[in-house]
C-alpha cells in the first residue's frame, strides 16, 4: 500500500492545530535515522486506517520525491469526533526485526468434526497474536484451518502453523487460547402441573 506525505517544519501545540484545521494531520517517522516530522492528507489517511493490510503492512511512504518503507505504529483519535489527530510510522528496510500484532483469518469451521457431527459451539476467543520477525517477512495475517476441530479440545497458540520466519511472541511461559469449542447446551422442556386447588375445581365441575 503506498501513500503521499509532506515534510513538516513548524512543530508545537499551534502549528499542529493550524494543520488540522487546514485537513491535515501531523505525524512523525522515527528509526533508521533522523526523526522526520511530516503531515498527512486527513480523509486520505482516516480511510486508509479503516483497512485491515493498513495496520499490518509494509507501506510505502513517498515524501520529498522518494519513497520509504515504513510500518504503522501508533495513531491517535479525537475523543468523540471522525477525527484523526497523530499517527507515528516506522522507517524498516530487509534487515528490521519488528514485534507485532497481526490479525488471525479463520476457515473451515463448519466442515470440522466438532462442528459438522458433534454441534459444537466454536468461540475465536483471539482475534490476534503477536509475531516476531524481519520486516520483509511481516504477513497481512495469518491464517487458521479450523478444519480439524474436535470435540473437548481447545486451540491454542502453539498449535498454529505459521509461516516460515515468523514466530510468535510468548510472555513467560503462557500458551493462550486461540478457539474454544464446547458442547452445545440442550435445553429441557419444564412442565408445570396444574395447582391442586384448580384440579379440584375441575373435578368438581365435572361432576355437576
Amino acid at each position: 500500500m503506498q501513500f503521499v506525505a509532506f515534510e513538516r517544519a513548524k512543530q508545537g501545540t499551534g502549528a499542529s492545530r493550524r494543520l488540522r484545521v487546514s485537513g491535515k494531520v501531523p505525524g512523525i517517522v522515527f528509526g533508521a535515522g533522523e526523526p522526520a516530522m511530516i503531515e498527512v492528507d486527513h480523509n486520505a489517511l482516516f480511510f486508509a486506517l479503516k483497512k485491515e493490510a493498513f495496520h499490518s503492512s509494509i507501506l510505502e511512504m513517498k515524501v520529498a520525491g522518494k519513497t520509504q518503507k515504513v510500518l504503522l505504529r501508533a495513531f491517535q483519535m479525537h475523543p468523540w469526533k471522525q477525527q484523526v489527530l497523530h499517527v507515528d510510522f516506522q522507517r524498516v528496510d530487509d534487515t528490521t526485526k519488528l514485534r507485532k500484532k497481526v490479525p488471525l483469518h479463520f476457515s473451515n469451521e463448519e466442515n470440522s468434526v466438532a462442528v459438522k457431527t458433534d454441534k459444537c459451539i466454536v468461540s475465536h476467543v483471539a482475534t490476534e497474536i503477536e509475531i516476531e520477525c524481519l520486516a520483509v517477512q511481516l504477513p497481512e495475517f495469518v491464517a487458521v484451518d479450523l478444519s480439524g476441530l474436535v470435540k473437548g479440545k481447545s486451540l491454542h497458540v502453539s498449535d498454529l502453523t505459521l509461516p516460515e520466519g515468523i514466530k510468535a511472541v510468548k510472555h513467560g511461559t503462557q500458551n493462550p487460547v486461540v478457539v474454544s469449542v464446547a458442547e452445545a447446551k440442550v435445553e429441557e422442556e419444564v412442565v408445570v402441573a396444574a395447582p391442586a386447588a384448580d384440579k379440584g375445581k375441575k373435578d368438581a365441575k365435572k361432576k355437576k
